[in-house]
C-alpha cells in the first residue's frame, strides 16, 4: 500500500512538473518576497521628500528654517498659488504641499494625493522629527492633512478591484479558453471553414472586452459608485482600451501553451507581476520606479486618477497609445503563431 501511494505521489509530481504547476510553488513565494522587499520604505538610501510651498504665504519661521536646512531629506519647490501647487501634486511631481492653516497660528495644513500612502507617512514623520529635535514636545507644525482623492475605502479600493478584474480575464480566463480550443483541436476545425485567423482573433478580443465590461459594471452597481458624464465616459473608454490590451495579451499567452493546465499556470505567472507592483505603488518609492515598466501601470494610474480625482480622458494620451500598441503587437504575434499552427 505504501509503495502504491509513493508511486502515485511521484506520478502526480511528474504531471505537475510537466504542466508547469510546480513552478507556481517556487515562483509565488519568491515573487512575494521581492515585492515585500520593495514595499519596505525603511531604507537608508530613501529618496528625498518633495515638498511644495506657496510664495508670499506666512509659514512658521522655524518650519521654513528647518525644511531648508534638512536638504538631505526634503526638496522644496515654490509656487505662486495653491492651484499651481495642487496641479504639480496631481501630476505626481511631488509628495505633498504645505499651506498655512486658516485661523491657527504657527501651524500648516498638509495636502497630499492620498492620506493612506507612503509619501504622507514620510512627510509627517520627517516634519515631526525635525520639530522634536528643535523644540521637543510642542504643538505640531502640521495641524491637518487633506487629501485630493476620495477618502471612502470603497471608492479608494475600486481602481485596484477593477485592475484585478481586467487582469483576471486577460491572464486567467482568455489563456485557458485559447488553450482548450487548441487542446481539443477545435481551433484547427474552425480554421478549415471560411473563418480566417483575423476573424477568430477579433472575436476572442471582443469576448474579453465584453467580459471585462460586464464584470466591471456589475462591481460598480453593487458598490453604488456614481459618475458624472465626463468621468464616466473617460473611465469606460480606458476600460475598453485596457480590455483590448490585456485580452490580446492573454490570447498570446494561450498560444504559448498546449494544455489548459499549463495555460492557467503561465497566466498566474503573468497575473501577479502585473497586479502587485501597480496596486502597491502608492506604498513604496521603489515600486513607484518599477511599476511604470509594467504594462498594467498605464491602465491602473489613469483609471485611479479618473475615479478618485475626476481626471479626463485626454490627460493620458501616452497611456492610451501604450495600451493600444501592446494590444496590436500581441495580436500580431498571435496571428503569426496561428499561421504556423503553433502547438496545434
Amino acid at each position: 500500500m505504501i509503495r502504491n501511494v509513493a508511486i502515485l505521489i511521484a506520478n502526480d509530481l511528474a504531471i505537475a512538473f510537466k504542466n508547469k504547476t510546480l513552478y507556481l510553488v517556487l515562483f509565488i513565494p519568491l515573487f512575494v518576497f521581492v515585492v515585500l522587499q520593495l514595499v519596505d520604505g525603511n531604507r537608508a538610501n530613501a529618496q528625498k521628500i518633495k515638498i511644495g510651498l506657496i510664495e508670499h504665504a506666512r509659514y512658521t519661521p522655524a518650519l521654513l528654517q528647518n525644511l531648508r536646512s534638512a536638504e538631505r531629506v526634503f526638496t522644496i519647490s515654490w509656487f505662486t498659488d495653491q492651484a499651481d501647487a495642487q496641479r504639480w501634486l496631481k501630476e505626481k511631481n511631488g509628495d505633498g504641499v504645505l499651506i498655512p492653516s486658516a485661523g491657527q497660528a504657527d501651524s500648516s495644513t498638509l495636502i497630499v494625493l492620498a492620506k493612506a500612502s507612503f509619501q504622507t507617512l514620510a512627510i509627517v514623520e520627517g516634519v515631526s522629527e525635525l520639530q522634536r529635535v528643535l523644540e521637543g514636545k510642542s504643538k505640531s507644525w502640521i495641524s491637518e492633512i487633506r487629501s485630493l482623492q476620495e477618502d471612502g475605502i470603497q471608492q479608494k479600493m475600486l481602481p485596484t478591484w477593477i485592475l484585478m478584474l481586467v487582469l483576471l480575464v486577460g491572464f486567467i480566463v482568455m489563456p485557458a479558453q485559447v488553450a482548450e480550443e487548441k487542446e481539443k483541436q477545435l481551433l484547427l476545425g474552425l480554421l478549415q471553414t471560411p473563418i480566417s485567423e483575423v476573424e477568430w482573433l477579433l472575436a476572442k478580443v471582443a469576448l474579453g472586452m465584453i467580459l471585462i465590461a460586464v464584470a466591471a459594471l456589475l462591481l460598480q452597481l453593487m458598490a453604488g459608485v456614481d459618475f458624472n458624464l465626463v468621468s464616466g465616459w473617460s473611465y469606460f473608454a480606458f476600460l475598453m482600451i485596457g480590455g483590448f490590451c490585456f485580452s490580446a495579451f492573454g490570447i498570446l499567452v494561450g498560444f504559448l501553451c498546449q494544455t489548459q493546465a499549463s495555460a492557467r499556470t503561465l497566466g498566474v505567472l503573468f497575473y501577479l507581476p502585473h497586479l502587485l507592483p501597480s496596486a502597491l505603488s502608492d506604498f513604496s518609492q521603489e515600486l513607484t520606479k518599477v511599476a511604470p515598466l509594467i504594462p498594467s501601470y498605464p491602465f491602473y494610474e489613469p483609471v485611479k486618477s479618473i475615479l478618485l480625482e475626476g481626471a479626463g480622458l485626454f490627460e493620458f494620451p501616452v497611456q492610451w497609445l501604450t495600451l493600444f500598441g501592446i494590444g496590436v503587437f500581441t495580436l500580431f504575434l498571435s496571428h503569426r503563431l496561428m499561421k504556423k499552427r503553433w502547438l496545434m
